[in-house]
């Protein structure tokens, strides 16, 4: 049963991660693109490793190595593209012509308002 389990898990994972290798690819500016990362490849990564831990259910220290893994993937990836995006938004990295507001430019910039806004 934990075999059929840790199948699955990983299939779901590797399907989160090839969703998110595409949105790398196809998706049109870097602030799109950290919305693939983050959310398909993380919760990806952490399927994977769900299924490791499922897996090896007979060896306790690849079980804890796993879920240490898991929480540090967890906690560190939307971290990391949240800084990564906000970086990019100081330095001036343009939205894509086809984004339809900047919540955080109308937050930060008095005066400044976005296109759809009444």
């Amino acid at each position: 049963m934990s075999s059929t389990l840790g199948i699955l898990t990983l299939v779901i994972g590797l399907i989160f991660n090839l969703l998110g290798c595409i949105g790398l690819i196809r998706l049109p500016d870097v602030y799109n693109r950290l919305q693939a990362a983050t959310k398909c490849v993380t919760l990806g990564t952490c399927m994977v490793l769900a299924s490791v831990a499922i897996m090896a259910g007979g060896h306790p220290p690849m079980v804890i190595k796993a879920l240490l893994c898991l929480t540090f993937v967890l906690l560190t990836a939307p971290t990391a593209a949240h800084a990564l995006a906000r970086g990019a938004h100081a330095s001036g990295v343009r939205l894509w012509e086809g984004s339809v507001m900047d919540r955080y430019r109308d937050d930060h910039e008095p005066g400044v308002e976005s296109k759809d806004q009444p």
